[in-house]
């Protein structure tokens, strides 16, 4: 298990030391890293030194010819790092100091850079361009395997050298041909997705598709049969027809039995993974569910269709004022990018009518306070008027709305406080009744509550004995004006009142509680509902 998690690792680090060869693709200096490579791809096995790749880039101009030496080797050192260069190790011949220092510093392309900037060249020489179809190469691609397919039947066997020549040049047909394909119908995808044609673009791709879409999806379901055909007939002799092309021309692969740790990649169509490739192209023998690459075709083709006809149906619309602002909005978009400041801000109040946020001004929710430190992404929202929303105006609209009656509202709340008050009057008198005997009765719920807030109002209104250091509990009272009650208090030693209710007991201990009535105040010396005397 550790060597197996070993190889891991190494793979996952390999993994990693390529990625890092596409990284001066996405550097802030980029163009001058692209302008170095291209220098060294335009040279077979050659070491340049720093004055060598400064000349080349004094001599082609662009971004480059404006790098400094210092600037220059920072460039190279890095690329030497990402793995895009490697340091030669030819021996270098100077006649003096200074030729010394200039020349001691060489490089030369890697293999694995020379791929990503090749890569990177086609992708910059030919991204936006409508590629052609090279359908003239699938009836050679018919014709490579209806020759192997003979080869590999005749008496004593395929001669060796002619079945690797047609073998070559049948994958290199072909590989040109399913890379053209791919790249038209990416371009292909690229221009339906837009909702922006106008006529004359939607006629130039309507004839696209129905003339030259058409005939490539005929072409190649026409020919795909024929070249399963071949392939079923020839895949039997694979196995054999591969070995004697290895014994008869080894060619570098012999490096892999002397170098075990070298990994050589073979020429197209040495391999049996090459020909499952190209049978799982026409063919959908794989299993894998998702079909051969000629099903693709008819599907891709069927969903070019229906793009088309979605545009049609969308410039029918347009007279009904239906169509897209795409051409609109990069225009808008042009003139925000090349726009100051200022501009930018006139731009969109003129195109949007948004203000900026300084402009709009709502009242909070004073019941809410806020913190300084709150941040505005997290903090609460502030309901902003329809009016102001929509058309930037507070002033209303139509007519005044009637004023709403709140007499319903008014009779509900009296009556709920005349519940209320009746029963803290029905409490009140369950209290006066079962004074005396409170370990003997089960108070209701309102009539405990009534007693444990005259019991609370009794213990604030306790004095505190300066000589014993505790409070005086002895004729602490409590009472209600309103009820006419009132709540006695006596500190007891030894005796337990013990409170019980429908909501649970409660025991006070060295307490003793009495519970009367209370005269009706004077007149003019009224006190407020619920307030208590000592």
């Amino acid at each position: 298990m550790e060597g197996i998690e070993l190889s891991g690792e190494r793979a996952g680090a390999e993994v990693w030391q390529r990625l890092t060869a596409y990284a001066y693709l996405s550097a802030p200096e980029r163009l001058e890293y692209l302008a170095v490579m291209q220098v060294f791809c335009g040279t077979l096995l050659a070491d340049l030194s720093v004055p060598d790749v400064l000349a080349k880039l004094d001599r082609s101009g662009g971004p480059g010819a404006a790098v400094d030496v210092e600037t220059l080797t920072a460039r190279l050192e890095q690329l030497v790092r990402w793995g895009n260069l490697l340091r030669s190790t030819h021996t270098v011949r100077a006649t003096t100091i200074t030729e010394y220092q200039r020349s001691r510093s060489r490089y030369q392309l890697s293999k694995l850079g020379e791929r990503v900037q090749r890569d990177a060249d086609e992708v910059l020489a030919g991204v936006d361009a409508a590629r052609e179809v090279s359908s003239e190469l699938l009836a050679l691609v018919d014709r490579g395997l209806r020759e192997i397919a003979a080869l590999v039947v005749a008496r004593g066997g395929a001669n060796p050298q002619q079945a690797l020549e047609r073998i070559s040049t049948l994958f290199v047909q072909f590989a040109e041909f399913a890379e053209s394909v791919r790249d038209f119908y990416a371009y292909l995808g690229q221009v339906l997705a837009r909702y922006d044609l106008d006529g004359a673009e939607y006629q130039g791709f309507k004839e696209l598709l129905l003339d030259y879409v058409e005939a490539i999806t005929e072409d190649v379901s026409f020919r795909a049969p024929r070249i399963a055909a071949h392939l079923d007939a020839i895949w039997p002799h694979l196995p054999v027809l591969i070995a004697r092309i290895d014994a008869h021309a080894t060619g570098i692969g012999a490096l892999a039995e002397g170098l075990p740790e070298t990994r050589v990649q073979r020429s197209r169509g040495r391999d049996l993974a090459d020909w499952e490739g190209l049978r799982d192209w026409f063919t959908d023998t794989g299993g894998r569910g998702h079909g051969s690459q000629v099903d693709q075709l008819r599907d891709a083709t069927l969903r070019a269709l229906q793009s088309l006809l979605a545009n049609a149906k969308r410039m029918l619309r347009s007279a009904s004022g239906e169509m897209s602002r795409r051409k609109d909005l990069l225009r808008l978009a042009a003139w925000f990018d090349a726009a100051e400041p200022q501009e930018a801000h006139d731009i969109a109040v003129a195109a949007f009518g948004l203000y900026g946020a300084r402009h709009l001004g709502v009242a909070p929710d004073p019941d809410r306070s806020v913190p300084a430190y709150v941040s505005w992404w997290t903090g609460p929202v502030v309901d902003v008027p329809v009016a102001l929303r929509e058309r930037g105006s507070r002033a209303p609209r139509g007519r005044a709305a009637a004023a709403e009656d709140h007499a319903e509202q008014k009779r509900r709340l009296m009556e709920q406080a005349r519940e209320q008050a009746e029963a803290r009057r029905a409490a009140a008198d369950e209290l006066r009744s079962a004074s005396g005997r409170f370990n003997q009765v089960r108070l209701s719920a309102a009539a405990m509550r009534l007693l444990l807030e005259l019991l609370t109002a009794a213990l604030g209104n306790a004095q505190l004995h300066k000589d014993v250091g505790d409070f005086l509990l002895d004729g602490a009272h409590a009472s209600d004006a309103d009820l006419g009650i009132q709540l006695t208090a006596w500190r007891t030693p030894g005796h337990h009142t013990v409170l019980r209710s429908v909501d649970g007991d409660l025991m006070a201990d060295d307490l003793t509680l009495a519970v009367e009535g209370a005269s009706l105040p004077v007149v003019g010396d009224i006190p407020a509902a619920g307030e208590v005397s000592a």
